[in-house]
């Protein structure tokens, strides 16, 4: 079957909502002072692009993953059959100039899980790429377990750390104190540290 199901984003879908509703609107006409056009980077199943886009039918949800992942992402909308979310972008981290293949900029950026699960040049690629898109103003949501001051916040981030390594060397959580100095060359500041359940964070940059 092309539509895969992630229980992670089943869970998660509600609390991350809550944060995006600071900046997108749930009126079905967009206003000056809502979110308009987003991005996501790494769309993986498919399914936070469809709710999204059922609770903030005023913007235009523009997914993107590798290719492998597209056919459950084209899945999850054409089962839902919404007009907000764009078929997925073949945008690839690990090639440095990844931006270049949009011909828009955007109001947003979001990623989910993904921070950990790339390489850190591939996170230095994502960083800078999303400067470059981001209207000024604009803000970048990651979503996932981060560190702070060089510390896991739980027990259980350390065992997930671990088993990340175990699987992958380049993989592993991310301290956000190197987050915020790869950020400012992007030109983009943290304004936000959203505490999230099952101790993740979601963290909102601002392009300035």
């Amino acid at each position: 079957m092309s539509k895969q199901f992630s229980l992670a984003c089943e869970r998660n879908r509600h609390p991350i909502a809550e944060v995006l509703a600071s900046k997108l609107s749930q009126a079905r006409m967009p206003s000056a002072s809502t979110v308009q056009r987003v991005l996501e980077i790494g769309s993986g199943t498919g399914q936070h692009a469809v709710f999204f886009a059922q609770q903030f039918p005023a913007a235009i949800w523009q997914t993107s993953d590798l290719a492998a992942n597209h056919p459950s992402i084209l899945a999850w909308q054409q089962e839902a059959a919404l007009s907000g979310v764009l078929p997925p972008l073949a945008l690839d981290m690990a090639e440095p100039d990844w931006s270049q293949a949009l011909t828009t900029t955007y109001d947003a950026v979001f990623t989910a899980n993904t921070c950990h699960i790339m390489s850190w040049p591939q996170v230095r690629n994502m960083f800078l790429g999303v400067g470059r898109v981001l209207t000024t103003g604009g803000v970048f949501w990651t979503y996932g377990p981060f560190n702070v001051d060089g510390q896991f916040t739980s027990p259980s981030n350390a065992v997930f750390d671990a088993s990340l390594k175990g699987y992958a060397a380049h993989m592993g959580i991310r301290d956000m104190a190197e987050l915020i100095l790869l950020a400012a060359e992007s030109h983009l500041v943290l304004a936000a540290d959203h505490a999230m359940p099952s101790n993740n964070r979601l963290l909102e940059w601002q392009r300035v």
